[in-house]
């Protein structure tokens, strides 16, 4: 029992004389951490907020202030180490070794990041923007070194590896995509004044600029009629819609001018396209 208490005792002591001679020091070392994370993330949504109204792309903003704050991280934790009295040099080493192994055994994972900063930086499609890649199109709702996130026209989310995206044909239509529609009028109708109505239909359902007003022409004849074409540009968040308005619109207006669509049976019209292809 007295062995215990001793043991203990000089426990203690050797705490406690521990405590006098570094205390102050571990103190100030974890006070001089936690101030300067705090001021590395101050500095990193400062540095992203001037990129921001400097006119940057609110992408490359972040990622500026994602690179401020984590250089600012490191040389806090250095700092730190330092003041515990830990020399930093070998833990480089370490580290450096450490990531040139993990460069074999991350390569999927790394690829992505690598390619996540290439979009990044060189900006092929921005947040808002609608982009149709690998079969997926959506609005680009947020872009990381990782992945792209778009957003379809139903809400779904739709996450794309960045390195998907790199060296693959990209399509950016900005905040629209281009609706193409065929519509068949017997050939006694005059078809300047069938694509006249087809074209006012559009306008004031759209209600569309004149910097992208619909083209509207005949496109070919087919079998006992003619067959125009229609192009035009509608939201990319309100797709479907869009086009189902307009079609119902333009329906409405053809029967009110006594104007009936050609019948045309799906053999017939798949059969012209597989011809003019």
């Amino acid at each position: 029992m007295e062995q215990e208490l001793e043991t203990l005792t000089g426990l203690a002591e050797k705490g406690t004389e521990f405590a006098v001679a570094y205390g102050f020091q571990i103190l100030g070392a974890l006070v001089f951490l936690v101030i300067g994370l705090k001021i590395s993330s101050w500095l990193g949504g400062k540095a992203a907020g001037l990129c921001e109204r400097k006119g940057i792309d609110i992408t490359l903003a972040r990622f500026t202030g994602n690179v401020v704050k984590i250089v600012l991280i490191v040389f806090v934790l250095i700092a730190t180490l330092g003041n515990f009295g830990i020399t930093i040099a070998p833990l480089i080493a370490l580290a450096g070794a450490s990531a040139f192994g993990a460069t074999f055994a991350l390569q999927g994972p790394l690829s992505n990041y690598g390619a996540g900063l290439a979009i990044i930086l060189t900006r092929p499609f921005v947040v808002g923007n609608t982009v149709s890649v690998k079969k997926v199109s959506g609005v680009i709702e947020e872009i990381t070194l990782a992945a792209t996130v778009m957003r379809g026209e139903d809400g779904e989310k739709i996450t794309v590896p960045n390195k998907e995206i790199v060296g693959e044909i990209l399509v950016n239509s900005d905040a629209s995509r281009i609706v193409e529609s065929t519509l068949y009028v017997g050939s006694d109708e005059d078809p300047t004044r069938v694509a006249d109505l087809v074209r006012t239909a559009v306008q004031e359902t759209l209600d569309s600029d004149e910097s992208s007003p619909p083209l509207v022409g005949i496109q070919d004849f087919a079998y006992g009629g003619i067959a125009i074409g229609l192009r035009y540009w509608a939201p990319s968040s309100k797709y479907y819609q869009t086009r189902y308005d307009v079609n119902a619109r333009i329906k409405h207006e053809l029967d009110a001018a006594g104007i009936n669509l050609l019948k045309v049976s799906w053999p017939e019209i798949l059969s012209q396209s597989a011809i003019e292809q």
